[in-house]
């Protein structure tokens, strides 16, 4: 579904050949969990629910998954990404993604036991700070 909220259109040339790209805002929802004790934020992690024209059902990206160094190892990591996988079902997603470094096979063995899978690749472009 698309709206009509902020379009922008600008032309670009490719090749000999100009085009017109419009941009849509796209519906999109990000959720942040907790787990605080005693005002200190033991853990964290966002879930964006995103929508995109290939399913009717939008589909879910972690971010962020952060444990206190005092509270690792002790089940809090686990408890707030079984939330978001909650939270993502709850909002109809069909699927949800995470990404983590190739260095930390630790933490992938530890998404694996969760029920990740190891099916792609990321691919990114870092931008300098106050760059945007």
């Amino acid at each position: 579904m698309k709206t009509n909220i902020n379009i922008i259109t600008k032309l670009y040339t490719l090749e000999n050949v100009s085009v017109e790209i419009t941009d849509y805002a796209a519906p999109a929802k990000g959720i942040k969990y907790v787990i605080a004790s005693d005002g200190i934020e033991i853990a964290r992690a966002y879930l964006y629910v995103l929508k995109n024209d290939l399913h009717s059902e939008p589909w879910g990206f972690m971010e962020d998954v952060f444990v206190h160094d005092d509270f690792r190892g002790k089940g809090y990591g686990t408890a707030i990404v079984k939330r978001v996988i909650e939270g993502a079902a709850e909002h109809g997603c069909y699927k949800l993604i995470c990404t983590s470094k190739h260095p930390e096979t630790r933490a992938h063995a530890w998404y694996k036991g969760m029920g990740f899978q190891n099916i792609a690749q990321e691919l990114r472009i870092d931008f300098p700070a106050g760059s945007q």
